[in-house]
């Protein structure tokens, strides 16, 4: 194996260290924990052509459109002059599982290697992965992190709601600003004014309801699929915004969901195959802390009425027992059958499924699962549509308006 570049102490006050983008309202909170603490991140926003004509270079085309795209974001990024490969540094995330999300951090670091071969790439994540690496993750910055999951889930929520509906348009934009300032701050200044969730929720939920909304009855469309593609703007090519044009109503699940089903599948893989350990016995731990977390934010959404509660997980986990086990956890696994079905039952009939160039498993259990959440609700409308290099946005655009052609409010 080559010897590639390590991130070390001194690195944390000299270099910047490139985020890719993926969920643009959780993550400016994410960077201000870790700014707080020293490091200085910055979040890519470049989404152009060249983003994929770069990751097609550097990466072989068996790999996954979500590894292609931030693999080619990154080095888009490098290749414009805006940033001193002698103080930059390259962060991504693994997830600990089989699927490449744990593994095209291998991939990253050989496209670098040929032309920057002092950049080096930081790995994030919680399943001990990496351990050499000077970028430490404290027990205070998880609890910071995880509040932060839960207010971007929050904000994601009003956010796609109000810029549905709203009178005046740029009124959501607007409040949504507001927040995010107000949370970076606190998450900035090393406030514990984070920890006044209660408080914070309400005033959210408050302020985004004073917004003027319109009565018209929307379609709403629910957007589910493997987990990069659902989320960010430059792989599902603006879903949320075409969908908003179209006069619907986008409605996503929250990260929260992801973090708390990769949680889950720890110590039910040590139930499955009844070995357990102590990485399982702390995920367990982990996942009732979390879990208690949501059901704070779900009985503030309840109590304030004006915005419909997120997804009870257990409530997922239930539904997902009738199509899926949960077993499988390759990739989104059960988790993705779960939300079609929680989306389905809640009103939420037209759904899309985003499903990546390479990923096999999210085919399996997106589209595989697909004819089952039909067969259970007979309105449920379900349409997946595919993002690779070679798809064109008029495509994809054409095929979901033939979804709403047929969408019931």
């Amino acid at each position: 194996m080559p010897e590639y570049a390590k991130f070390t102490e001194d690195m944390i006050k000299t270099h910047t260290i490139l985020v890719p983008d993926m969920l643009p309202i959780h993550f400016k909170m994410l960077i201000a924990i870790f700014e707080a603490k020293g490091y200085k991140l910055e979040l890519l926003r470049n989404d152009s052509r060249a983003v994929v004509d770069e990751g097609l270079k550097n990466v072989h085309n068996d790999a996954c459109y979500p590894a292609l795209l931030v693999i080619g974001q990154f080095m888009d990024a490098l290749k414009s002059g805006k940033y001193d490969p002698d103080r930059t540094a390259l962060l991504i995330t693994q997830t600990g599982g089989g699927c490449r999300a744990s593994n095209y951090i291998h991939l990253l670091r050989k496209a670098v290697a040929k032309n920057y071969p002092q950049i080096p790439v930081v790995s994030l994540n919680f399943s001990g992965l990496e351990k050499d690496s000077a970028f430490r993750i404290t027990a205070p910055m998880f609890l910071k992190m995880l509040y932060a999951v839960l207010y971007g889930d929050l904000l994601m929520t009003c956010y796609n709601k109000c810029r549905a509906y709203e009178l005046n348009k740029g009124d959501s934009k607007k409040m949504l600003d507001k927040w995010h300032r107000r949370l970076c701050n606190i998450f900035l200044k090393g406030s514990r004014m984070f920890l006044k969730t209660k408080k914070i929720y309400r005033d959210i939920l408050d302020d985004f309801a004073s917004i003027p909304l319109s009565s018209e009855k929307k379609i709403r469309v629910g957007i589910v699929g493997e987990i990069y593609v659902k989320y960010s703007p430059l792989a599902n090519n603006h879903l949320e915004d075409f969908l908003i044009s179209e006069g619907c109503e986008p409605v996503v699940p929250s990260l929260l969901e992801f973090v708390m089903y990769c949680a889950a599948g720890t110590f039910n893989d040590a139930k499955i195959y009844d070995h357990t350990t102590k990485r399982s016995i702390f995920n367990k731990i982990g996942y009732e802390l979390i879990y208690a977390k949501q059901k704070e934010l779900i009985n503030v959404m309840k109590e304030q009425g004006s915005f419909e509660p997120l997804h009870d997980f257990e409530h997922l986990r239930k539904l997902a027992d009738k199509y899926i086990n949960q077993g499988v956890v390759m990739g989104e696994g059960w988790l993705i059958p779960a939300e079609m079905a929680a989306l389905a039952k809640s009103g939420v009939e037209n759904i899309i499924c985003t499903q990546p160039f390479g990923c096999l498993p999210n085919h399996i259990v997106a589209k595989g699962m697909s004819r089952a959440i039909k067969q259970d609700n007979p309105n449920a409308n379900i349409v997946a549509i595919d993002y690779d290099p070679g798809a064109t946005r008029v495509n994809q655009e054409n095929r979901i308006k033939l979804m709403l052609a047929n969408a019931r409010l």
